[in-house]
């Protein structure tokens, strides 16, 4: 792909430092959410694919799909399961008895599309989930979390639940403001400070910086918060065939632009470091549950 649709990152350097510590020390998962303000900008592609990327590289990957109500996470990869997460919050099955195999061996807690029950965890719902969740903490190395869109409960306490949250965005303005609603929610009533930005479907450089831009001028002016561009997935024709093939569009076109894209994207969560206080599971787990 042509290295314009790669554009150079602005350099926005964090207003809070963290101390980075040795690669040995870094705990067992990194736990990332993919959310969004807007809706249909990606994100259940995006967690899909990067999931695939990261197992290539011998990761041992769990992707659990949050959009409660409305779960397609299954549907992009292909699979077709007898059990999702309202069994589990029903206490009817465990994580681990819901975990199914995707492909590369991802592993998938599936959710469902339709139970409005679920579209609002309860106190008690989240403590299950986190119990059940915790207890597998030790078998990966990753779990990526695709959230629903917009400052709903669950989106919000999904994303307190994660060490890395990734904001994905397109230059659509609706967009970009969306995202910063999200942003400032998290930001002025969860205290996070940290967030990357990944612009998703986009025709070139020009366009992919302009949308970044215009997102960090917004938060700069109102916020104190870390913008770290991320990386860029340039539009590409074949996603819609690979949606249609149930496949991740990196498995089955893994030259196209957005295969590229998401492959740079894959090596830097992959070189990504972490705050030792963020690595005890259970305790990030609890605190968002505080928090949310």
């Amino acid at each position: 792909m042509n290295s314009s649709l790669d554009p150079a990152r602005p350099e926005r350097r964090p207003r809070h430092r963290h101390h980075v510590v040795p690669i040995s020390a870094i705990c067992v998962p990194h736990v990332l959410t993919v959310t969004s303000g807007k809706g249909w900008v990606g994100k259940t592609n995006f967690t899909a694919n990067l999931g695939w990327l990261l197992r290539q590289t011998r990761r041992r990957v769990m992707l659990l799909d949050a959009n409660l109500g409305l779960a397609n996470l299954d549907i992009v990869l292909g699979l077709n399961p007898a059990f999702n997460i309202a069994h589990v919050l029903s206490g009817e099955k465990t994580v681990q008895e819901v975990l199914i195999k995707g492909p590369a061996g991802l592993r998938v807690l599936p959710a469902n599309s339709g139970i409005q029950s679920i579209t609002n965890l309860s106190e008690g719902q989240k403590i299950l989930l986190l119990e059940e969740i915790e207890a597998l903490k030790e078998q990966f190395d990753y779990i990526l979390i695709d959230t629903g869109a917009g400052i709903a409960d669950n989106v919000i306490y999904f994303s307190l639940a994660a060490q890395t949250i990734i904001v994905l965005i397109t230059p659509e303005p609706t967009s970009i403001i969306d995202a910063y609603a999200l942003i400032k929610v998290l930001a002025s009533n969860y205290h996070q400070d940290a967030f990357k930005i990944v612009v998703n479907d986009v025709a070139n450089e020009e366009e992919a910086t302009e949308a970044f831009e215009k997102l960090t001028q917004i938060t700069d002016h109102y916020l104190n918060v870390s913008m770290d561009f991320l990386g860029v997935i340039p539009h590409d024709p074949c996603l819609r065939e690979a949606v249609r093939l149930r496949r991740p569009f990196c498995q089955v076109f893994p030259d196209g632009p957005a295969a590229q894209g998401l492959r740079r994207i894959a090596r830097r969560v992959a070189e990504m470091k972490h705050n030792p206080l963020d690595c005890d599971l259970g305790f990030l787990w609890r605190t968002a549950l505080m928090s949310a």
